[in-house]
């Protein structure tokens, strides 16, 4: 489905990520994890085009897109839901959700989609009219996945979705992380929190100063030194 192969990436000249290879099956969950400033933010922004590779290349289904802008990867069902959410706070539930599925492939199954996103997640559709920064930080990030499926994704990436919630709440969304992987969705998961991340997903890729330390399945990757290393500098 996704195939990232050698790419070198970072900002203003200064690499952050260094030959990096990373693939996605189609309909995997696949863990990102790593330290803070371990490039999984970065890697994300490539896949979404925010930040331009210096090196390698990116391919979707087959094809190279490393030179697609942010929008025409979300046309083909690219979809980024971002670290901390990022909602516009005025606007309310209902035109958040409709924002998400804008793009022309997205757009003729706004109606269907909707219906999906509150079937999944009823508490938005009991308050559609209310403004989305009223809403606690875990009804945010119900939001920002809504609209993120409204955009009718075919990987959908999320960047630190457990990131500020309470317990609950990071139980909820990853109950419902577990719904969309069940159905089918191939979903790329960045996340700081390992044994989370772990108990989710199938195969995880560990970064390690800008590089791939650790690749494999959860037990693997749990039981690999290196990701001790990578988290704690052992």
């Amino acid at each position: 489905m996704l195939e990232i192969e050698g790419l070198t990436a970072g900002y203003g000249g200064i690499e952050v990520l260094r030959d990096i290879n990373v693939r996605l099956g189609d309909g995997e969950l696949v863990g990102l994890l790593g330290a803070n400033n371990a490039g999984k933010t970065t890697m994300i922004n490539s896949l979404s085009g925010t930040v331009k590779p210096m090196a390698g290349r990116i391919l979707f289904q087959g094809e190279d897109i490393t030179r697609l802008t942010p929008r025409q990867r979300v046309e083909r069902g690219i979809v980024q839901v971002p670290e901390g959410r990022l909602v516009f706070p005025e606007m309310s539930i209902r035109e958040n959700l409709l924002l998400g599925g804008i793009n022309s492939r997205a757009r003729p199954q706004r109606r269907q989609q909707m219906e999906k996103v509150l079937e999944l997640f009823p508490r938005l559709g009991e308050r559609l009219a209310q403004h989305a920064g009223s809403l606690s930080g875990g009804e945010q990030q119900m939001l920002a996945i809504g609209r993120g499926l409204m955009a009718d994704a075919k990987v959908l990436m999320l960047d630190e979705p457990s990131l500020g919630l309470s317990p609950l709440f990071v139980q909820y969304i990853f109950e419902i992380i577990d719904k969309l992987h069940a159905d089918g969705l191939t979903i790329l998961l960045v996340e700081q929190n390992l044994n989370l991340t772990l108990r989710h997903a199938q195969r995880c890729y560990v970064l390690e100063r800008g590089q791939v330390a650790v690749e494999g399945g959860a037990d693997a990757v749990r039981n690999d030194p290196r990701t001790k290393s990578a988290y704690l500098g052992l």
